[in-house]
């Protein structure tokens, strides 16, 4: 009986049409640097499905009846989805102590009492839970319809996220008091309370496809940290004209602190705030309050 290997080698040929593929469908870029990782994460797959080559898993991420499930797992294979809840922390301070009193008071002006926050990129929740719970921290808010989006490319990772259940090292930026007033003891791990999970939808979407991102409606904030890193100038450019689109005007938009947006867009105005920079879309601009 023929075994399959587990070290397939991947040629700059097949890497180039397998990269590209890939780039094609949502973005996600890899210099050739990033050969060895590819071969290494898709070996396994080519493995489990009994192909010799890179060249066969190819055809079959081109041409097979399940290509779209296919492409979905190698995108869970080729993305680094490390997060944590309260990452970033003096980012989330400046958006509960300065942004969202800004965006409540605009609002209550013209009558309106909904908050609509994406977490464009939101991996295995953190985020957006995150999110939840600052929020319900604020009093005044129980009596507004209060939105927060979470979507990812990662099928993988949004299943994580709807069952809301988090090991230890999801909290390792997480004060006491949020674990014990929002989650409770789920075998040995900690499951968020259904009073956060009410207020987050969890979606699968593709940032590229500009079509079902515009589904979304316009969104008082919206939070792509650490996302943009994975794509190339031409792509990120896609996905920032995008989320541009997607906000209210003077909405706000949040990038991870390593991200800018120089060399991307001037669509933004970027605001000094106390203890963080964002980026704002001008107030005037056609979309909203």
């Amino acid at each position: 009986m023929f075994v399959f290997k587990s070290d397939i080698k991947m040629s700059d040929d097949e890497f180039r049409q397998i990269r590209d593929f890939v780039y094609d469908h949502c973005g996600l870029f890899f210099d050739i640097e990033s050969k060895y990782m590819l071969e290494k994460r898709l070996n396994k797959r080519l493995v489990e499905m009994h192909l010799s080559s890179f060249k066969d898993y190819y055809y079959q991420l081109r041409y097979s009846r399940d290509r779209e499930d296919e492409l979905s797992t190698v995108i869970d294979l080729l993305t680094t989805n490390e997060t944590y809840f309260f990452r970033e922390n003096f980012q989330l301070k400046t958006f509960i102590d300065e942004i969202l009193p800004e965006v409540m008071e605009k609002k209550r002006g013209s009558g309106d009492r909904s908050l609509r926050i994406w977490s464009a990129g939101c991996s295995s929740g953190e985020e957006p839970y995150t999110l939840a719970m600052l929020m319900l921290q604020n009093p005044e808010l129980r009596r507004w319809n209060v939105e927060i989006i979470g979507t990812d490319i990662s099928k993988q990772v949004l299943s994580l996220a709807r069952e809301g259940v988090y090991g230890k090292n999801s909290f390792r930026g997480t004060d006491q008091y949020y674990i014990d007033r929002y989650f409770v003891e789920a075998q040995g791990k900690l499951r968020i309370s259904d009073q956060v999970k009410k207020l987050v939808t969890i979606s699968h979407l593709n940032l590229l496809d500009h079509r079902r991102v515009s589904l979304l409606g316009k969104m008082d904030a919206i939070f792509c940290r650490n996302v943009i890193i994975y794509f190339d100038l031409e792509a990120k450019k896609k996905v920032i004209s995008c989320l541009y689109d997607q906000l209210n005007s003077s909405g706000f938009l949040l990038l991870g602190h390593s991200e800018s947006l120089i060399n991307i867009s001037t669509d933004f105005d970027l605001r000094h705030f106390t203890h963080d920079m964002v980026y704002q879309r001008p107030a005037g601009s056609a979309g909203g309050f």
